[in-house]
């Protein structure tokens, strides 16, 4: 049997196979105690579907920011995990979706797996494919469960444009950003020396899960509301744009149940003590020289104190889903049925599938959060959810000066009632600031240029006296 000092000292890119005695004494078995001949279905039912899927392959991925230690044991090791995606990837690694893009593709190993070792480029490009990949499929799933069956098209997609996003995991070098752009169909991360660092740190923005799944996150937020990245929308649709992007990382690591457990143990199940979940792209925001990462969600931030910069204002938003969901989770539990690790991960997932629907039914411009406050007290009801649910959302919003409560909070939201906004928080007349936001916000295509063209139209019309 191995020991504990031989499993830890194992190389990262080690898979279990079977050993040679056990693959003899499963073929001997095999011969000797066989399963019988398969049993026919005399009349298959109608879903069941006789399909051979090629199986997918084990990655080897840093399953949060590269600086988090493993919060079930402590361990200043970074959460590196070996990953199964259960879906047929190719070299690249390429998918019908996603395509791994400016470095030289990385090949499965014998094992069909793509395992690599963590500092190289090979693993880089595989860490950037499987979290945007992660992020894709458990978006599809949330809507699906919901009830949203269809897939998620890029913004590019229609007819039989069905053209992948391509992903540059080294596609900005010595940048300290990274973004997704629509007119290159593309997510690009950056990497930049630490400042200050000596021996000189490179920081990759790639190997942070939240850094890649927040850029995804403006991908598919695109492609459901593709008026929402313009930087004449009012101030709040950008900030939800910045906001789904945090929100799209949380609710990926919540995916993840090993992690859900970390958080269970970090917090002792309560969401408000300090944790990982909260703290944003770590080791990015400790190159700045900030303690929390980038973003903090669990904060307390109002409209009237963060102003018209949309990567502030987004905040607001981020904190009022990140307190819904402490409170749905807080309701729910109930110990001597369910492991606290099971109703995290099943709060979460119900509440990710219920902010993306109130998003797609959101305004198709012009969005402000009062917008997708609404939206969710409606789904919620329509979900026959308990009233406490739409109570959370209802006091949490009103808390952030998103709505106005004209009854207290203390007593029962009333089904189908709208709220207003305040006024001095609407947000419909306040001009965007994207002058600290992720590099997405800040490209050139989002903006309106017309004013350089009257410009030029008005050199024309110049006549020399």
């Amino acid at each position: 049997m191995e020991t504990q000092e031989s499993i830890l000292s194992l190389p990262v890119n080690f898979v279990p196979t079977p050993t040679q005695e056990y693959r003899g004494y499963r073929k001997e078995k095999h011969l000797t105690e066989a399963a019988g001949a398969p049993v026919e279905h005399l009349q298959p039912p109608a879903e069941l579907k006789r399909q051979a899927f090629l199986p997918g392959p084990r990655v080897l991925i840093y399953e949060q920011d590269s600086t988090v230690m493993d919060p079930a044991t402590g361990s200043t090791t970074v959460l590196l995990k070996k990953k199964f995606l259960p879906s047929f990837v190719s070299d690249g690694p390429n998918d019908n979706r996603i395509a791994s893009a400016g470095m030289p593709p990385v090949s499965k190993n014998s094992f069909g797996d793509f395992i690599q070792t963590p500092g190289t480029d090979s693993f880089d490009t595989v860490q950037t494919f499987t979290v945007t990949r992660m992020a894709l499929t458990n978006v599809q799933r949330a809507l699906k469960s919901a009830g949203v069956a269809n897939p998620i098209p890029w913004q590019w997609n229609a007819g039989s444009n069905t053209e992948p996003i391509s992903v540059f995991a080294h596609g900005l070098p010595n940048t300290m950003n990274a973004f997704y752009q629509r007119s290159s169909k593309c997510l690009k991360f950056g990497d930049f020396i630490k400042p200050g660092s000596s021996p000189a740190q490179r920081i990759f923005t790639c190997r942070s899960l939240d850094i890649v799944a927040h850029e995804t996150g403006h991908a598919i937020l695109d492609a459901l509301q593709p008026n929402w990245l313009s930087a004449s929308a009012p101030v709040q649709t950008g900030g939800l744009h910045e906001s789904f992007g945090d929100l799209n990382a949380i609710f990926l690591t919540l995916s993840q149940m090993d992690l859900v457990e970390g958080i269970i143990v970090q917090t002792k199940s309560n969401l408000h003590n300090k944790t990982f979940l909260a703290d944003l792209a770590e080791e990015f925001g400790l190159a700045l020289g900030r303690t929390n990462g980038l973003r903090n969600a669990d904060n307390d931030f109002k409209l009237s104190e963060v102003g018209t910069e949309v990567h502030a204002i987004s905040q607001v938003f981020t904190g009022a889903i990140y307190d819904i969901l402490a409170d749905i989770f807080a309701f729910e539990r109930n110990i001597s049925l369910k492991d606290d690790a099971q109703t995290l991960f099943d709060s979460a997932h119900y509440l990710f599938g219920l902010l993306l629907r109130s998003l797609i039914e959101s305004p198709a411009t012009n969005a402000v959060y009062v917008d997708v406050a609404n939206q969710m007290l409606s789904f919620a009801a329509a979900d026959n959810k308990p009233v406490q649910y739409r109570n959370f959302i209802r006091n949490r919003f009103a808390l952030r000066e998103i709505i106005v409560s004209p009854t207290p909070l203390t007593e029962d939201h009333k089904v189908g009632f709208k709220f207003e906004a305040p006024q001095h928080t609407n947000g419909k007349h306040h001009v965007q600031d994207r002058s600290r936001c992720c590099g997405t916000m800040k490209l050139e295509e989002y903006f309106d240029m017309s004013y350089l063209q009257d410009e030029i139209n008005e050199l024309k019309k110049f006549k020399k006296k």
